[in-house]
């Protein structure tokens, strides 16, 4: 297991695959999963297409139109956060095949933030031969 730390924007999606790729490829195994979990409750883990940077912003303002600002209860005020991390989810498992991530063509591993900027963390666990 590996764990890494990344500083975040207020808001944003953070393009973490290449990260992961290497934690892949120090770990030298050839057949396995690759899980990346992310430890917090205002963040997430998603995959989608890292080509067109216009995907991400849509991404974004869907989850601003699914998750409304809406008069929350929750003292500390993020809870807007906590909805969009609950929607896109706190992990994501990628399958190793010889040695690399098996990504589609045009998929990218995300670390969303939702309650920045901050110091975030994400965990990698590699299992597999």
């Amino acid at each position: 297991m590996r764990e890494f730390e990344i500083n975040t924007p207020a808001e944003g999606f953070i393009d973490i695959t290449d990260l992961v790729a290497a934690a892949v490829e120090a770990a030298a195994v050839q057949q396995g999963l690759c899980q990346i979990f992310v430890p917090h409750t205002t963040a997430a883990v998603t995959i989608n297409e890292n080509a067109d940077p216009d995907v991400v912003r849509d991404m974004l303002a869907a989850l601003a139109e699914m998750a409304p600002r809406l008069p929350y209860r929750h003292r500390e005020g993020n809870s807007l956060a906590h909805v969009k991390s609950s929607l896109l989810g706190c992990s994501v498992t990628v399958p190793i095949v010889a040695g690399r991530l098996w990504l589609g063509r045009w998929q990218g591993i995300y670390f969303c933030e939702f309650d920045g900027p901050r110091r975030r963390k994400f965990v990698v666990n590699i299992v597999g031969a």
